[in-house]
């Protein structure tokens, strides 16, 4: 099939899309089948049924669809709003992540759901019809470099998560991920006295539990002082993110992900892995470094 072109941010749209397929796999307990599906939509006043909020106009249409548990009537109307959730561990952000992500590119997101049938999450983008695109194959990542190593990736946010390892995995590396700092520093004390050391690691700046990624790496020096780090966060401006050779990390990444970017970073710092860090940090920064 062919799609219309749309003016997209990439990585914020594969965030969209990951933090639905995660939704959507928490809803199914007992399991079930995941739809995902992709296609034009055209829209005017003769369409059937009609799109409340949606405009007049081509749009691509991206639907995921679940099997699980459904959403009650009195929760579907405040789904996307910031911190309303409904799971033991959820922070509420995702979906409100996913609709803000949305609004900015001007499309819309809506909802249907049955108790014990499941939901139906649907996104609408405009489409930008200068050409048509032919739709890629499954798992293909364009102009993304492959590679091979193990690397660990350590993230609150299971679809953040879930995409790296998607993104990796097909580029060829072997990818383990750990929720919190301290499950990170753990499985890497752990494969390392296992002679499986992780070529690469993905911290989050930011994690909950007390002990955020520069505290993480401080750890992981202890265990191992020519760790390969690399921080990530989606707050660009933190001074982290702009000196992290400073503090010890091999290299950077913003949020949200593009493959191609991903790809690039963790290449780069496993290929140049023969760079061995000094272990004399100060206030959290790295205070000698050897190349």
């Amino acid at each position: 099939a062919d799609l219309w072109p749309a003016e997209i941010d990439p990585g914020q749209i594969s965030q969209v899309i990951a933090n639905l397929v995660v939704n959507a796999d928490q809803a199914m307990p007992n399991g079930g089948t995941l739809h995902v599906s992709c296609e034009n939509f055209r829209y005017c006043a003769t369409t059937t049924p009609v799109v409340p909020d949606l405009p007049p106009g081509d749009h691509i249409r991206i639907r995921i669809r679940d099997e699980g548990v459904g959403i009650p009537d009195e929760y579907l109307k405040r789904i996307f709003d910031p911190y309303f959730t409904t799971k033991p561990k959820g922070n509420g952000l995702g979906l409100a992540t996913a609709y803000s992500i949305i609004k900015n590119h001007n499309g819309l997101v809506t909802v249907e759901s049955e108790v014990h049938f499941g939901s139906i999450f649907t996104l609408y983008l405009p489409a930008a019809l200068e050409q048509e695109m032919p739709v890629e194959s499954p798992g293909t990542i364009t102009q993304a470099i492959t590679g091979t190593g193990r690397v660990l990736v350590v993230d609150d946010e299971e679809a953040i998560r879930m995409l790296v390892h998607f993104t990796l995995t097909h580029l060829g590396y072997q990818v383990m991920q750990a929720e919190t700092a301290l499950q990170g520093v753990n499985l890497y004390r752990e494969k390392f006295a296992a002679g499986e050391r992780f070529d690469a690691v993905i911290l989050d700046l930011t994690l909950p539990g007390g002990m955020g990624g520069k505290e993480a790496l401080k750890k992981l020096i202890e265990i191992d002082p020519t760790v390969n780090a690399i921080v990530s966060s989606g707050y660009a401006t933190d001074a982290t993110m702009s000196r992290y050779h400073d503090f010890g990390f091999r290299g950077v990444i913003a949020k949200p992900y593009e493959a191609s970017e991903l790809g690039k970073t963790v290449h780069d710092v496993i290929s140049t892995s023969h760079v061995n860090f000094g272990e004399h940090l100060e206030d959290g920064r790295l205070a000698t470094r050897v190349a």
